[in-house]
Parts: C-alpha cells; sequence; structure tokens
C-alpha cells in the first residue's frame, strides 16, 4: 500500500515489486488512497487488484474510520496473509488497521531518512515500528539510521535495495534530445526540485565548468518550489542559453540517453532511482557522498563521489570526466553494467519475495 500511484520512487518500487512478483507463489493486491495515477492504471492493464480506501485528510477522524473499516472488510474478503505498507502515508494508516483485523505479517517501509518527515509523523512512526513484524528498508545506510537514531531493533529490519526495469533503462541507441542537440557535452540532473536535493551545488559547479568549456550544457529535469531560486542563479550566472530547465516527463529515458555526465547532488539521500536509472541509460554519474549513494557508487569505478554542499569538490569530479573522456566512457560501462547485474526488478523482487516467505517459512 501506498499514498498514491503516480510517479514517485516509493510508488514506482510498489509496483515493480507486484508486477514481478511470481505469479504461483503470490496474488498481490494493490492499495492506495487516492485512484488514478500512471502506476494505478499500469497495474491494472496487468490484471493486478487496486483498491481505494478514500483519504483526504488524517485530520479527519470520520473519514478514516470509515477507510479503516473498509480496508478491514477487504481484508477478511481476500484473506490476505501479509499487508505490506511502502511509504509514510501507508504506514501510519495500513500497519494499524492490518494489526487491528489481525493480518498475519505486517510490514512497513522506510525509504527515505526520518530527518525530512514532519515531528509528529516521526513520533508515531516509532510507534508504529513496534506494531510491524519488521521494517523493509532500501539501503544500509538506512538500517543504521534506523537502529543509532529511532532505536529500532536490528533484528525487526530488513533491507531490499530498489530495482529497476533494464530492458526500459539501458544505454541502447542513445542520442540527444532536440533542445540539447548543440551541445558537446551535457551535464544533467533529474530529480524533485526540493532543498534537500543540493541543486544550488550543481548550479555553482555548473557556473565554474562553463568558462571552460563553451559547448557544456546543464539541464535540470524536474519541478518543485526550487524553480524560482534557480532560475534566478542561472540568470545571475548568465547563463540563460547554456541551462535548460524541463518540467516533470513521465517517460525520463530519452532524457536520460541525452545526458552525459549525470549529477545527483542531494544533502539527504536514501537509495535513488533517479541514480540507478541514470547510471543503466549510459551516463557517468557523479553523487554526493550521503546515504545509499556510497553503496551504490563504487567511487572512481562505477561514478564519482563528492562531498556534499561542496561545490569545490563537485567541479573537481566533474572537471575530471570532460577533461579524461576514456574516464567517462569505462565508468559509463561499469555503472550500466553494475546496474543489470546487481539492481534488475527481478533480483529486487526475488529478494522481496524472500522477505515475505520468510515470516511463513516452518
Amino acid at each position: 500500500m501506498c499514498q498514491e500511484l503516480t510517479q514517485g520512487g516509493s510508488e514506482r518500487q510498489l509496483t515493480e515489486t507486484a508486477r514481478s512478483l511470481d505469479p504461483a507463489r503470490f496474488t498481490p493486491h494493490v492499495a492506495c488512497f487516492r485512484p488514478g495515477g500512471s502506476r494505478y492504471e499500469e497495474l491494472r492493464a496487468q490484471g493486478i487488484p487496486v483498491v481505494t480506501f478514500p483519504i483526504t485528510s488524517f485530520g479527519k477522524p470520520v473519514e478514516l474510520l470509515a477507510a479503516a473499516l473498509r480496508m478491514g472488510r477487504y481484508l477478511r474478503q481476500h484473506r490476505i496473509e501479509l499487508v505490506h505498507a511502502f511509504d509514510t502515508p501507508g504506514n501510519l494508516f495500513a500497519v494499524p488497521v492490518a494489526r487491528a483485523f489481525r493480518v498475519p505479517v505486517v510490514l512497513a517501509s522506510q525509504r527515505a531518512f526520518r530527518g525530512l518527515s514532519r515531528t509528529i509523523d516521526r513520533h508515531f512512526l516509532r510507534i508504529l515500528d513496534r506494531l510491524a513484524d519488521a521494517v523493509v528498508v532500501n539501503c544500509r545506510e538506512l538500517a543504521h539510521h534506523l537502529v543509532t537514531d529511532e532505536g529500532e531493533p536490528h533484528g525487526q529490519i530488513r533491507l531490499c535495495y530498489n530495482g529497476i526495469d533494464t530492458r526500459n533503462f539501458n544505454p541502447e541507441h542513445r542520442a540527444r534530445m532536440e533542445a540539447l542537440r548543440d551541445a558537446t557535452l551535457v551535464i544533467g540532473t533529474v530529480c524533485a526540485l526540493r532543498p534537500e536535493k543540493g541543486l544550488t551545488t550543481l548550479a555553482e559547479a555548473f557556473a565554474q565548468i562553463a568558462r571552460n568549456t563553451p559547448g557544456a550544457r546543464l539541464v535540470m529535469v524536474g519541478s518543485g518550489g526550487m524553480l524560482a531560486k534557480l532560475e534566478s542563479m542561472r540568470a545571475a550566472f548568465g547563463l540563460e542559453d547554456r541551462w535548460l530547465f524541463v518540467p516533470s516527463v513521465s517517460e525520463v529515458v530519452p532524457w536520460l540517453r541525452s545526458i552525459d555526465i549525470f549529477v545527483l547532488p542531494s544533502l539527504s539521500e536514501a537509495f535513488s532511482n533517479s541514480l540507478m536509472e541514470a547510471m543503466a541509460c549510459g551516463c557517468a554519474v557523479v553523487a554526493s557522498r550521503v546515504g545509499g549513494n556510497v553503496e551504490l557508487v563504487d567511487d572512481g569505478e562505477t561514478g564519482m563521489l563528492f562531498e556534499p554542499a561542496d561545490a569545490g569538490s563537485l567541479t573537481l569530479a566533474l572537471s575530471k570526466l570532460i577533461d579524461e573522456p576514456e574516464v567517462r566512457m569505462r565508468i559509463a560501462t561499469a555503472g550500466a553494467q553494475r546496474i543489470r547485474t546487481e539492481f534488475s526488478r527481478e533480483k529486487a523482487a526475488s529478494t522481496m519475495a524472500a522477505i515475505y516467505e520468510s515470516f511463513f517459512d516452518g
């Protein structure tokens, strides 16, 4: 279960899990609060049941009770044996409801550091951790965070790395989008334009790079509250003709195949789908040394790491990849290979299936 079935990372991982589980062993049902969205239609098209328990606000007790009773009836009608919440709203609703209706196995998820959550949500999540049979995380750094910062018992945590569809995300047919045709080199990112993504660091580094690399272009694909600030920085640096903003798109592959060097400058990050997708599409990646980035990127091998919020450190990494194209190509090839062998959606689904089955063995 998750809040909605749109283009977010948790929604994608839920969808990929449901689609990839062995139908001979599992019959997945997917639940959300809001109908519609690309993942909603994708699941329904594959014949996976999708049920909506309408909730517009956790501050409406009557609405919450009605949704909880509806979910309880659904659980009993379909004899659901395991409930897995995939995001924070899902944890806050589905974990106590599934426990109240005596579902045999109840799992929560933690897919981001809780410092990004509201204080009240963080308080309730700590309580719900104890109600769940386990909390599934998508990187070792999150497991460490739950143990050291949230007091979670280590034995209650299960690790399942994100996986992506490498049939869609791959380096084949790399070519520039029309808006980038005149670039000799493209530096870019695909993410929500939010403060924790550290995009001002990328802007400052690109301003340095642009001085000595006339053909370089910067592209940021995504939407969010930081757009106005970033546009202001673009104007201040005099980069209006070299820095492109593209609103969030449902199909990111053509943009990723246009990017030579993908940068994820996050100040806080768990295990980034965007970083995995960029590697899979043949970009040489540069990522901040935070969270799960260090588990995905072997510095100098499958990508390069830099210190978060350090534009100078990022500039050095970018300069090396620009000045040494053979290094850039080697890193891009190694990164794509790592995603194919270690982080496919099939491998992620296999790991998740093993987690589910572990509660029923014996």
